[in-house]
């Protein structure tokens, strides 16, 4: 059986990016006196490490006529990604989240309602970039903003995966603030389950799906996509196919922050697999790049230089399950917040 990947060429990622603020030094918000403003998208965050990895990338969406919606593009741009399609929108905000790290984990607190990135519709499937990439990345998040976007995403994938002109991968990532109305299970089993490569975490499946659920199981409730990856958190991930399983244990890793891991173990692993990588390898290169945005307090942190990367995805298997990520050293008075009882993850 010849193993499917997708053809080479652009990715085109589209979803909203907002401007964030984060506790500096990293503390709770409460506790906080000065904040430093970064940018936070789950689909930026997967178009930049995608850039980082060599791979064209291009990130599609509205950000508002505003100084925040400035820093974002900026932001982005600087990071290699195409944002020359990016819509500036007179007429709405860009998004805000604020982060508010603890010691039980970072949460983040959106204010996103009626943001430009909420006005994206279906229209922009039909002309480029969209019509020109080889693959198209979505995420959970987007159908949940407004109607206008759940219809974008609905679209994108309606379409059969033989009969699309470019392959989608899509990320479940379910964020239960946005899903008020209690829809999140039916309505992101139904759109994963259309899409070519799917992305969801152990813990949100069953949150989701069923509080027992095996990896194995949530394959089987997927069963359409040609590729669906479980990542069971610090433990490892699974890549199933209709052909084979292949599971890769995580990269132990000193937490300095989880948000963020989640976008860097997709780019890495669909860097893998444009790049012609076998699944194991591409697995390898998702945890490789989450280990790079676990040590950090931003969404996205420095790849290793790529000698460095091909020694880690070159590693025995006992070898690779007694490497330790560790973080780089914080500057003065920025102590790092232990994530989950600070065990490497």
């Amino acid at each position: 059986m010849t193993r499917w990947r997708p053809a080479p060429g652009p990715v085109v990622c589209v979803g909203e990016t907002m401007a964030a603020l984060v506790p500096d030094p990293l503390r709770p918000l409460h506790d906080a006196t000065h904040l430093s403003l970064s940018v936070a998208g789950a689909e930026s965050n997967v178009a930049m490490y995608l850039a980082d990895h060599g791979i064209p990338s291009i990130w599609l969406s509205a950000l508002g006529d505003d100084p925040l919606g400035s820093r974002v593009r900026a932001t982005v741009a600087a990071a290699g990604v195409d944002v020359s399609h990016v819509r500036t929108d007179a007429d709405r905000p860009t998004g805000l989240l604020l982060k508010d790290p603890g010691h039980d984990g970072t949460r983040v607190r959106y204010y996103r309602n009626g943001s430009a990135a909420s006005a994206l519709g279906p229209d922009l499937l039909d002309r480029h970039p969209v019509s020109g990439a080889a693959l198209l990345h979505l995420t959970g998040i987007t159908p949940a903003l407004s109607p206008s976007c759940r219809e974008l995403v609905t679209r994108a994938l309606t379409c059969p995966p033989a009969a699309r002109p470019y392959a989608v991968s899509f990320d479940v990532n379910h964020r239960a603030a946005l899903w008020p109305d209690g829809s999140a299970p039916t309505v992101l089993r139904e759109l994963a389950d259309r899409a070519d490569i799917v992305f969801v975490g152990l813990d949100e499946a069953q949150d989701l799906w069923g509080a027992h659920l095996t990896a194995a199981d949530v394959r089987a409730l997927l069963p359409q996509p040609r590729v669906v990856v479980v990542k069971d958190g610090a433990h490892a991930a699974s890549a199933f196919t209709d052909a084979a399983e292949h599971t890769v244990p995580a990269l132990r890793t000193t937490v300095v922050e989880s948000v963020g891991a989640g976008d860097a173990f997709a780019a890495g692993f669909l860097a893998g697999l444009l790049h012609g990588e076998p699944l194991s390898r591409a697995l390898r290169l998702g945890h490789v790049t989450a280990s790079s945005a676990l040590t950090v307090t931003a969404d996205r942190g420095p790849l290793p230089e790529r000698a460095e990367t091909e020694r880690l995805l070159g590693l025995s298997n006992e070898e690779w399950s007694a490497h330790v990520v560790q973080p780089a050293p914080a500057a003065p008075g920025d102590r790092p917040l232990p994530a989950r009882g600070g065990q490497p993850r």
